[in-house]
Parts: structure tokens; C-alpha cells; sequence
């Protein structure tokens, strides 16, 4: 079964990108026919510093293939170094209708948020429909906020197909109901929007830092503490199996130790967790040239794909 998903390089990951979602790729990367892309051409809706996005895209990159994914059991690429995608992406316009793409709710609300409001915004979720029909998968990932693309892009496939036959399969989204939902600093779900992440490839000072911000009760430190409502536990019970949160779960109950013990132990988790990827990151993000031919080992894949399935698309419309 194949499924996709497009990584956009906006920010640095952290544990709910993790656990969320990138965990469960690297398991479904050994059984599944798995599609994962650096949306490349996405991020220039929220960046215009050339610089910056090429800066952005590298880290994505090395940091993806620091946590474990593999580019000889996926196919692994950079959304720009597969042209075909913008070609269809003109093709499939042909077949939105705007009214379809004037009731999209995210471009509505990153126009409130004071993102510019230009074409590249307006016509996003035609350019995701490209990404995702070019390929053809039976699943794509999608956060509560990305679902009505995917609806967005089936109306689009519907379109094409009643007047064409049946081009394009019909994608099923993976929400975030059958996900992890890993709680932030404040409790609320872990979101660079809401800057209450804990960063997974950040210096080991920045690190604690996050980790200390994580908001608490006032439980006295001699006093038995709620594990049950405790931040601190919700992320550390991720690194740890029954026995090891039966044991923590233990220690919040004797009392003795502080909130400020607790998040010691969840900073020794953290590194000890992604020791290699950590040291592993480095290491790729300082080698551009490594970088570089494993995302055009995965792009040479990929456009082999594209390139056959725009040949059926070009004989159905005249091109």
C-alpha cells in the first residue's frame, strides 16, 4: 500500500512530529511503499528568504534522515526536483472550479494571521492535489487542518475523471485520530504555532531550557504529586515501556521529589533517546554533498513515476 506525505521546511522538528507522525513512518517504511517529500515549493508561501528556505530544505533533510528514514526503502525527495508536479499542478487548475478553492478555510485563516494574500496561497491546495495525485497513494497524512485539502483534491480528481475516465485514484486521508497526540509545555498539543515545542536537534542549553518551561501544579516537593495530570509524565511515559512508567508512576506517588526532578529525568530521556540522531544530524548537515545525492537518488525515483503517469494525462487532454 502506498502512502505519501509532504514535510514542509519551516522550523525545527520536535517530539510531536515524532511521535505524531514520523515514528509511525519509519515503521510503515518497512512494509508499506512509502512517499515522502520536502515541500519545497509549499514553504514559499510563508518564505521568501531564498537564503533561508535553502537553509530550511538541507536540515529537513538531514534531520528526516537522522531519526531513521531510509532512502533505499522509501522514495525520499525534493518536491522541486520533480518538475511534473507543477506541470500537472496547471493542468488540474483547468478543473477547480474557484468557488471550490474560495471556501478553503486555511487560506482564510493565514490571510487573519497577516500572511500576504496572493495566488501561491490562494491556489495551495491545487498544488497539493498535484503532489498527491501524481502519485497515486492509497493513504495521505493529514492534520485536522489539512483535511479539507484532501477532500479539495478528490473533488479535483472527480472532475478530471468524469470528464476524462478514471485517470486518478481517489486518496483516503490518515487523520489525527489515529495518531499520537503529544502534549506541549503548556498542555495544550505540541505546535510551532503555539510555540510550546520541545525541539529534537537543538543545543543541549535550548534543550533543558524547553523542558524546564513545561508548566506544573504547586504541589509541594515532600508531597505525593498526580502523575495522572502531569505534563511532565504525558511526554516522558513516550520513552518508556510498562515497567519504566509503572516505576516513575511509583516515584510521583512516595512524594520526596520535586517537579524540577522530574524534568531532569525527561531531559535525560530526550538525549539519551536521540543520542545517534542527534550526532548523526550533525554530521549530515555538514555535508551538503551527501545530502544532495540522496535527495536526487530519491527525485531520480520519483520522476520516473511522475514522468509516466503525465504520459497517460497528456493523451487524454491533447498535450
Amino acid at each position: 500500500m502506498r502512502i505519501l506525505t509532504g514535510i514542509q521546511p519551516s522550523g525545527n522538528l520536535h517530539l510531536g512530529n515524532y511521535f505524531g507522525s514520523i515514528k509511525a513512518m519509519l515503521e510503515a517504511q518497512d512494509k508499506e511503499d512509502m512517499f515522502i517529500f520536502i515541500a519545497d515549493y509549499h514553504a514559499m508561501t510563508s518564505v521568501q528568504d531564498g537564503t533561508k528556505l535553502y537553509e530550511n530544505k538541507l536540515k529537513a533533510a538531514a534531520a528526516f534522515l537522522a531519526l531513521g528514514i531510509d532512502e533505499n526503502k522509501c522514495t525520499f525527495w525534493l518536491q522541486s526536483d520533480v518538475k511534473e508536479v507543477l506541470e500537472l499542478y496547471w493542468i488540474l487548475s483547468q478543473f477547480t472550479p474557484m468557488g471550490l478553492l474560495e471556501r478553503a478555510h486555511s487560506f482564510k485563516d493565514k490571510i487573519a494571521k497577516g500572511l500576504n494574500a496572493n495566488h501561491g496561497l490562494f491556489s495551495y491546495p491545487v498544488l497539493m492535489a498535484a503532489d498527491i495525485l501524481l502519485f497515486e497513494p492509497k493513504l495521505v497524512p493529514v492534520g485536522k487542518d489539512q483535511v479539507q485539502h484532501l477532500e479539495i483534491t478528490r473533488d479535483i480528481a472527480l472532475k478530471f475523471n468524469n470528464e476524462f475516465g478514471e485517470v486518478f485514484s481517489l486518496p483516503e486521508a490518515l487523520t489525527d485520530e489515529f495518531l499520537a497526540v503529544v502534549v506541549g509545555t503548556d498542555g495544550a498539543k505540541m505546535s510551532k504555532s503555539y510555540n510550546n515545542t520541545i525541539d529534537l536537534f537543538t543545543e543541549e542549553k535550548t534543550l533543558k531550557k524547553q523542558i524546564s518551561a513545561i508548566i506544573t501544579d504547586s504541589t509541594p516537593l515532600e508531597e505525593p504529586k498526580e502523575w495522572q495530570t502531569c505534563n511532565v509524565f504525558a511526554l516522558a511515559k513516550l520513552f518508556l515501556d510498562e515497567a519504566g512508567q509503572n516505576e516513575l508512576k511509583t516515584r510521583y506517588g512516595r512524594g520526596g521529589e520535586g517537579y524540577g526532578h522530574f524534568k531532569m529525568y525527561l531531559n535525560e530521556l530526550v538525549l539519551e533517546y536521540f543520542k545517534e540522531a542527534r550526532e548523526k544530524f550533525q554530521k549530515l548537515v555538514n555535508d551538503e554533498k551527501k545530502l544532495k545525492e540522496i535527495l536526487e537518488f530519491g527525485a531520480e525515483k520519483a520522476s520516473k513515476i511522475a514522468k509516466e503517469k503525465m504520459q497517460t494525462i497528456y493523451a487524454k487532454i491533447g498535450l
